[in-house]
């Protein structure tokens, strides 16, 4: 008897170590059979859409090295809402909304591109935000580094060493993130671990040495140098 409350005690802590919970996942799809939504039952599926919501909490956690729970948000039940509207896609309180129209309307491949979207939506769901302080185009940058890192970035983004500023967001502060990450394995990682509570632009300086202005400059001559 002592014995098997030792294991069942044993069997409890080393779930807690492991970050052993459960996040429900719930996909709606509200398009009264619009051509977007038939589209999406056709192309893409309920079944599907579930199972690529857990694969990109996953692969975040992996990005984010949130092996340990107590890192990340606390996070219960995530829903994905298919309707009718504009735009693209959103997230907001625990629910990811994407656009039936922009999906009926794409005119390549609709799954990875919705692959991509979750992928990024997602992001938004488990990243941290310096207690709404973090810069809005590094909130975005570092989604779709994530997409980038999953291998769904489309074709029409810009290439590296493209853009205007560092926090022009998206795709473009998407890529600065990936070269700030090859100077510092889990550059992103610790950055949005700093990120749990405050935002400094010091975050930069404390992990690689350099203001982000910096960063930026040495980036865009970096790629220059190999367009000469």
């Amino acid at each position: 008897m002592a014995n098997h409350m030792f294991l069942l005690s044993s069997l409890v802590i080393l779930a807690a170590m492991n970050g052993i919970h459960a996040v429900e996942y719930v996909v709606t799809e509200n398009t009264e059979n619009s051509t977007g939504g038939v589209r999406f039952i056709n192309d893409i599926g309920v079944e599907y859409s579930k199972q690529t919501l857990i694969s990109a909490t996953e692969f975040i956690l992996g990005i984010f090295q949130q092996n340990n729970p107590v890192d990340r948000k606390e996070v219960q039940k995530v829903t994905l809402v298919i309707e009718n509207t504009d735009g693209v896609a959103y997230a907001e309180n625990g629910e990811i909304h994407v656009n039936a129209n922009y999906i009926g309307n794409y005119s390549g491949d609709v799954k990875r591109e919705f692959t991509g979207v979750l992928y990024h939506e997602m992001t938004h769901i488990w990243q941290w935000n310096g207690n709404g302080q973090t810069p809005g185009g590094l909130i975005e940058g570092i989604a779709d580094f994530v997409r980038l890192k999953a291998d769904y970035a489309p074709s029409h983004w810009v290439q590296p060493g493209q853009g205007d500023d560092w926090d022009q967001g998206y795709d473009v502060t998407a890529r600065f993130l990936d070269y700030c990450n090859c100077l510092r394995n889990g550059f992103v990682a610790e950055l949005n671990k700093k990120m749990r509570s405050e935002y400094s632009a010091d975050f930069f300086v404390e992990l690689l040495g350099k203001t982000v202005d910096q960063l930026w400059t040495e980036y865009k001559a970096k790629y220059r140098n190999e367009e000469s």
